[in-house]
């Protein structure tokens, strides 16, 4: 296995963000990919400046990042190189991630692919930055779920078919899965890989990424039986079971609502518990927890938007939350 790599860089209106991403990845790469998916600023220019080859998607079809990480893989030709560095514009690779991703590579032949660890840059800047790094702290293993930026063997890559780019959003964990049935592992390990800046400071646009992952929920449930079932699940109990029984108890036995209230405050007091032991402030781990708890109503927005989308056979669109 060839220790040399390549890198496909996929952005869109990333602004600022996208020099310093190429930057962090191009000294360590053989040859780097930018894929721009309809950007209204400067950032194919941006690209072009560094000397980076851009590949821009055609705006016929709908943009996704499965498809920028498909065109940007299949734009390196057959003389790519053995690896394939796959990084997102907002991220910016560790220096010491290529070395420590290729020895594992080296030492696991049945892994078709590794990530490491998400660093939020700046975690304490708002709440809904310190969930997102929250929400990034997945588990080392073997079975690793879907993650965007990764270290890929260029054969396994291909072999599985690369990504469902009609995908919007979890098709990170969707081809994951696909490529463990053909017999791949895929990785997590312990090891810083990149630096996020999700810049997430508002509600809306926090919200909207949770209706995102609503949408998510619906079609690895529609791809493969019994995937994400659970989020899918829980979003249905607490965001239309209960508020279902409520309004019958409205009707029929008004006292019943405290119980409601109770199975709500319950569950939100048991996660802001945990927040605490986190390190976060009662304050802070009591925001966490109420927020986590609305999720549901926005992933349920999420999860009826696919169904709707598909039965009216109507194409999804990118939702974008920043």
């Amino acid at each position: 296995m060839s220790a040399e790599f390549d890198v496909v860089v996929i952005g869109r209106n990333e602004g600022r963000r996208l020099p310093l991403a190429l930057q962090a990845a191009m000294p360590q790469a053989r040859r780097a990919i930018y894929v721009d998916s309809g950007s209204h600023d400067d950032s194919v220019a941006q690209a072009q400046a560094l000397g980076v080859q851009v590949v821009e998607l055609d705006a016929a079809r709908p943009f996704s990042a499965a498809r920028a990480r498909n065109e940007g893989f299949a734009a390196l030709g057959l003389n790519r190189a053995d690896l394939v560095q796959f990084v997102d514009g907002d991220c910016l690779l560790d220096p010491e991630w290529m070395k420590t991703a290729r020895s594992f590579l080296a030492a696991h032949p049945k892994a078709g692919l590794v990530h490491g660890r998400y660093t939020e840059e700046d975690p304490d800047r708002s709440i809904y930055n310190w969930l997102t790094q929250w929400e990034w702290d997945k588990p080392a293993g073997p079975a690793a779920s879907g993650i965007g930026t990764f270290l890929a063997r260029s054969v396994a890559f291909e072999q599985t078919g690369g990504f469902r780019d009609t995908m919007i959003a979890a098709e990170d964990d969707e081809m994951f899965l696909r490529m463990r049935r053909t017999g791949w592992e895929t990785w997590s390990i312990a090891a810083p890989m990149v630096r996020h800046d999700v810049a997430l400071l508002e509600f809306r646009n926090w919200n909207r990424r949770m209706v995102r992952a609503g949408h998510s929920f619906a079609e690895l449930g529609a791809l493969h039986d019994g995937v994400a079932r659970a989020p899918r699940l829980r979003a249905l109990f607490w965001g239309a079971g209960l508020p279902l029984l409520a309004l019958v108890l409205l009707l029929v036995w008004p006292p019943g609502l405290l119980l409601v209230a109770a199975l709500y405050l319950g569950s939100m007091a048991r996660q802001a518990l945990r927040f605490v032991r986190m390190g976060l402030t009662p304050f802070r781990a009591a925001q966490a927890a109420a927020l986590l708890m609305f999720s549901k109503f926005s992933n349920l927005v999420g999860i009826a938007s696919y169904w709707l989308k598909r039965f009216r056979r109507q194409d999804a669109q990118i939702i974008e939350y920043k």
